[in-house]
């Protein structure tokens, strides 16, 4: 019992020991930070040192996921990742892991201009009704503010659209997404170009949306075109009749006066063969 008890303490003891040592681990990064600012490709470096535990491979991960052939069982203490092109899509939160006991990691950023589109760039809706419009952002770091704006005609000039300014406007934000409601729309004063803007540390982006704006009665415009051409139809069917008919009567007439012409010739000459019989 007491030799078990010994295993057990001399054991945690090492593990202690072991951690301990493996506290003293540090890794170097190289950049800590990358930006698109001043560049748009970037070489991250990580170095292992002071560590006490063997090295039994490392790989690289981005926003927590581990990237595609990066893994290697080699026992490098050295290793680099290239990122081609700095953009959206590669922004995020890049971790260099290497495979000792336990794994110990270190983290570089790289950071974007927000970017920012519109879910939809044209959006309908009728007069009365309430319009949604939609933003959203991808890249690293999100958006920390969210603005609309209405734009004028030309564009040049821009009215700033404040979260419920008399119960007009509704505004819904999170970091990767930003929803505009319109409400009671107007024909006149709601339709036109509106402008959603994201920002972040590294500045701002924004994109456009078109609001058309269709009249209560654009419902019944369809509806009124087939009445229209059903009207058009029974109007032309009743005028061609109409001129038909006395057409049909003529050759009605004439038709039934022939055969009694006819039957009177017949007559003549009947009478005639008796009269000569007689004779």
């Amino acid at each position: 019992m007491r030799r078990k008890l010994l295993g057990v303490i001399l054991a945690v003891c090492i593990g202690w020991f072991e951690a301990e040592a493996l506290t003293d681990a540090t890794i170097t990064t190289k950049p800590e930070v990358v930006n698109d600012q001043n560049q748009t490709s970037a070489t991250l470096s990580c170095n292992l040192t002071n560590f006490s535990s063997p090295i039994k491979g490392y790989y690289w991960t981005h926003n927590g996921k581990t990237i595609e052939k990066t893994e290697s069982t080699t026992s490098k203490d050295f290793i680099e990742l290239e990122i081609k092109k700095i953009d959206y899509h590669s922004a995020g939160l890049y971790a260099c892991v290497f495979k000792t006991e336990p794994e110990v990691n270190a983290t570089i950023e790289v950071k974007v201009l927000p970017h920012v589109v519109a879910y939809k760039h044209s959006e309908n809706a009728n007069e009365k009704d309430k319009a949604v419009l939609i933003c959203v952002s991808h890249g690293y770091p999100l958006p920390t503010d969210w603005t609309w704006h209405k734009l004028s005609e030309d564009e040049s000039n821009k009215d700033a659209i404040v979260n419920g300014t008399v119960d007009k406007y509704e505004i819904k934000n999170t970091p990767n997404k930003t929803t505009l409601y319109v409400k009671d729309l107007d024909i006149n004063k709601d339709m036109g170009m509106y402008q959603c803007q994201g920002t972040n540390e590294m500045g701002s982006a924004s994109d456009k949306i078109q609001l058309r704006v269709r009249s209560q009665l654009a419902a019944l415009w369809p509806f009124l075109g087939i009445v229209a051409e059903v009207i058009i139809l029974i109007t032309i069917i009743f005028i061609y009749e109409k001129r038909r008919k006395p057409d049909e009567i003529n050759d009605d007439d004439d038709s039934g006066s022939a055969p009694l012409k006819s039957n009177a010739a017949t007559n003549h000459k009947d009478k005639n063969v008796r009269q000569r019989n007689s004779n």
